[in-house]
């Protein structure tokens, strides 16, 4: 029996396996609407058999992107191009996903073709914000630090993001506090300075993202919400794994049903010790320690080994990221290594 290939039911959300697209930025949107080529990447995914297919980091304002390029749910306009998608990840037997996020002090930068530098006003930049007026690198710029009642209005505008998510027909929602974008720059004291309430001890520079999802969790219904988290930033005096279990075992307190276990992001140039399925125990360890599901992402490309996280309850989902963008079909390709039945559209049948 393959275990990768086992349905999963998240508050009565099934998804037909335990693999999952990735949120990748594709920097190809406009003005935050997603174009003919998001309908083809996030489509062909489909197609290819994955259970669940999430749309990359999307914006809550035009300031949260990470670049000009980026898709956005800061207006109801955008609801409509987004809801072509869902309808077709949906007809091909997958579950639409979104991550909503906001870049923070990461924000505002080229994309990776195009150096991936941070733009200047003339070049299409902009302001960008954090906990502390402490710059990513050199050369970025310093954040604006956010005032408590900023912090609320961000919170709103998280809600009314989710809002139109929801209308656009997404069935599963992750929050991106991960990879040095704004939730996980509160939440690491490397980057987060401050001394009021979203700040100083673990509590405080947990605040916003808990107060966040306590008000996203009544909005979004009974539909799966996961958390994507850097595990740890891999640096002493960082964010830690040990962090992560405690904060995932309060989210979950708080109504979230999964932890997306990621890691690092928070400051350069970190020694990160690369490998196949690299970050797989990470998600081990918060799956274990808080007891809630937890999906796995980071090097997985090897059917066996994706099957392996699944059968040893090491995580719930596997997600994958770059090999899927090599082969749309691998959830085909690893059905047939492992002896899976999986749906295929009937334009595919006489290859599959």
């Amino acid at each position: 029996m393959s275990h990768l290939f086992a349905p999963l039911t998240v508050r009565g959300v099934t998804l037909p396996n335990r693999i999952g697209v990735s949120p990748m930025c594709q920097y190809s949107a406009d003005d935050g609407f997603p174009t003919d080529w998001h309908l083809v990447h996030l489509g062909a995914r489909a197609t290819g058999g994955a259970g669940l297919v999430i749309m990359e980091a999307t914006a809550i304002e035009p300031r949260g992107r990470i670049s000009p390029q980026d898709t956005g749910l800061w207006s109801d306009a955008h609801i409509a191009p987004m809801s072509r998608i869902t309808a077709f990840i949906r007809s091909q037997g997958a579950i639409p996903g979104i991550q909503i996020a906001h870049a923070g002090r990461k924000a505002g930068t080229a994309r990776p073709w195009e150096g991936g530098a941070p733009l200047s006003d003339d070049q299409g930049g902009w302001e960008v914000v954090g906990p502390s007026p402490i710059a990513f690198d050199d050369g970025f710029r310093i954040p604006h630090a956010l005032h408590e009642a900023e912090i609320h209005d961000l919170q709103a505008a998280f809600v009314a993001a989710i809002r139109r998510a929801l209308a656009a027909g997404f069935e599963w929602l992750e929050l991106h506090a991960a990879h040095g974008y704004l939730f996980h720059s509160f939440l690491s004291p490397l980057s987060n300075q401050r001394t009021d309430r979203y700040g100083g001890d673990f509590e405080g520079r947990i605040a916003f993202l808990v107060e966040t999802v306590r008000q996203v969790r009544p909005v979004w219904g009974d539909r799966p919400l996961a958390v994507r988290l850097s595990a740890t930033d891999w640096l002493e005096g960082g964010w830690s794994l040990t962090d992560s279990i405690r904060l995932a075992q309060i989210l979950k307190s708080e109504g979230v049903d999964l932890i997306d276990a990621s890691s690092g992001g928070i400051v350069p140039r970190v020694k990160i010790p690369v490998g196949a399925g690299y970050q797989v125990p990470l998600a081990e360890g918060i799956r274990r320690g808080a007891e809630i599901l937890t999906a796995a992402v980071g090097l997985i490309t090897d059917p066996m080994q994706a099957d392996e996280v699944i059968r040893n309850g090491r995580a719930d989902l596997v997600l994958l990221g770059r090999e899927v963008l090599r082969d749309p079909y691998w959830p085909r390709r690893a059905a047939r290594v492992l002896k899976a039945e999986i749906a295929t559209p009937p334009q595919y049948q006489r290859a599959f």
